[in-house]
């Protein structure tokens, strides 16, 4: 992703902003993905928040119970409790890191996608570098450190297919 891609660039302080950039995108990627769900990549350094965002966006589909990062069990489903108006009825959340062989992390994927579109859930991903290639149609979010080392810094950019917002 190139920054000038980047459609909204936020400073985050702590875990708690980061908790909260999830739930703002949550609107966002339900209404993208309509029924078919919408598909969310994230990049970023270990400790950059990945699952504190995943974390805030659970919490804006109306997902009660914990989340944690899926490094060793690679993927986690996790229903909506927010009841079947809410435009999501599940998350699928995976984590690509440990999948070091390009094919092993696009088959997990391709499953896996498969699902959260036959289920129109929004399906994250963190560690997406993974994969032989580029998702279509999905929403990036680049996450690094600050460079004076205080919070994180959040870099989003929407599927090419959509309008960039004005700035």
């Amino acid at each position: 992703m190139e920054t000038n891609d980047a459609i909204e660039v936020c400073h985050l302080a702590d875990p708690s902003a980061t908790d909260a950039l999830g739930r703002r995108l949550a609107s966002q990627l339900i209404t993208a993905g309509a029924s078919d769900g919408a598909l969310l990549l994230l990049r970023g350094e270990l400790g950059t928040g990945k699952t504190s965002l995943v974390q805030g966006l659970a919490a804006a589909l109306g997902i009660a119970e914990p989340i944690s990062s899926p490094t060793f069990a690679l993927a986690q489903h996790y229903d909506t409790d927010a009841g079947p108006d809410a435009g999501a009825s599940a998350l699928v959340h995976l984590d690509l890191y440990r999948l070091e062989q390009s094919a092993a992390a696009d088959e997990l994927f391709a499953q896996e996608e498969e699902e959260a579109r036959r289920i129109g859930a929004v399906m994250a991903v963190e560690w997406p570098e993974r994969l032989s290639f580029r998702p279509e149609g999905a929403w990036e979010v680049d996450l690094s450190h600050n460079d004076d080392g205080e919070g994180r810094l959040a870099r989003i950019t929407p599927p090419r297919s959509l309008p960039a917002a004005p700035r």
